[in-house]
């Protein structure tokens, strides 16, 4: 269980994460806070499901979401870094995409998550293509999520 090795690091390392979650709907919160000790490291999760949220609670400027959409690089990068600040965390994480049925582009399209790990001064990033049922999506996210911020951490 991904969860339960993220949470052993984080103690162990004496660090504290945040999460900005859209798509993924706090689920990645969900799986962290369901173990005991989870308050040792988890200090913030929000999720920013609509473009308001994310402009209010998290800062993501207006113009970033009109150029680049909401469900980008570049909102993932900012989610996490702003989650990090506002949290008081060594580590942010930032969750964006398009779980399905709907809302898919044609550059978009379903089951295209963007996940940013902020941690120190370094930002990561990846970029997924997923596809099943949106809570399959889901779940796959918040796998991938998790195993990126493994890999920042090692």
């Amino acid at each position: 269980m991904i969860e339960r090795t993220v949470a052993r690091i984080l103690t162990q390392k004496k660090m504290t994460l945040a999460l900005a979650e859209s798509c993924t709907g706090g689920l990645v919160a969900d799986s962290l806070t369901n173990i005991p000790g989870s308050s040792k490291y988890f200090t913030l999760g929000i999720v920013a499901y609509s473009n308001e949220a994310k402009i209010k609670l998290l800062n993501v400027p207006g113009e970033v979401l009109r150029q680049h959409g909401a469900v980008s690089k570049e909102t993932a990068l900012l989610l996490a870094q702003n989650v990090k600040r506002l949290g008081q965390a060594d580590v942010g994480i930032g969750i964006t995409g398009i779980a399905g049925p709907s809302g898919a582009t044609s550059s978009k399209p379903v089951g295209i998550v963007f996940i940013a790990v902020s941690l120190g001064h370094h930002n990561y990033f990846k970029k997924f293509n997923f596809s099943g049922t949106r809570l399959k999506i889901k779940h796959l996210a918040k796998d991938a999520a998790l195993a990126l911020l493994l890999e920042c951490l090692s």
